[in-house]
């Protein structure tokens, strides 16, 4: 296939990024549900557990998100989150998945594209330009 071709039925492309010092919270109480005449009531108070790291894979064909959560980003965090998407299908036995990501350390260079492409033959990196992260549809914001 050249460049430019239509994806195949068997070939995805995962917008991929993380976001660093998510706060963790939880509500003190349950949200009560709506009633006849009554909206649903939520408590405003919530007990703070501390910043994660949120990592996620949007599947712009299927409109999905598969996402982790974890202490920091980096290499091992990233890994995780591929190997948590390429060992399930359709990706598993898919011919090819294109992972778009920004350059952020966890996935910059040519050394994150080739422990991708050793671990999951049939998976390929493909990196914004620098200060394009905005481009990638999983993020929502500039980080």
């Amino acid at each position: 296939m050249g460049r430019g071709d239509p994806l195949g039925e068997d070939e995805y492309v995962l917008s991929v990024n993380e976001k660093p010092g998510v706060q963790a919270r939880m509500r003190i109480h349950l949200p009560l549900p709506p009633g006849p005449g009554r909206a649903m009531r939520a408590e405003s108070e919530y007990r703070r557990y501390g910043t994660l790291a949120y990592l996620a894979g949007y599947d712009i064909r299927r409109a999905r998100v598969t996402g982790r959560c974890e202490p920091t980003t980096g290499i091992r965090p990233f890994t995780a989150l591929v190997d948590q998407v390429m060992q399930v299908e359709p990706y598993a036995s898919a011919r090819r998945v294109f992972w778009v990501v920004d350059n952020s350390a966890s996935h910059r260079n040519w050394a994150a594209a080739a422990r991708l492409r050793d671990a999951y033959p049939n998976a390929q990196m493909v990196h914004l330009p620098v200060h394009a992260s905005w481009l990638n549809q999983v993020s929502g914001s500039p980080n």
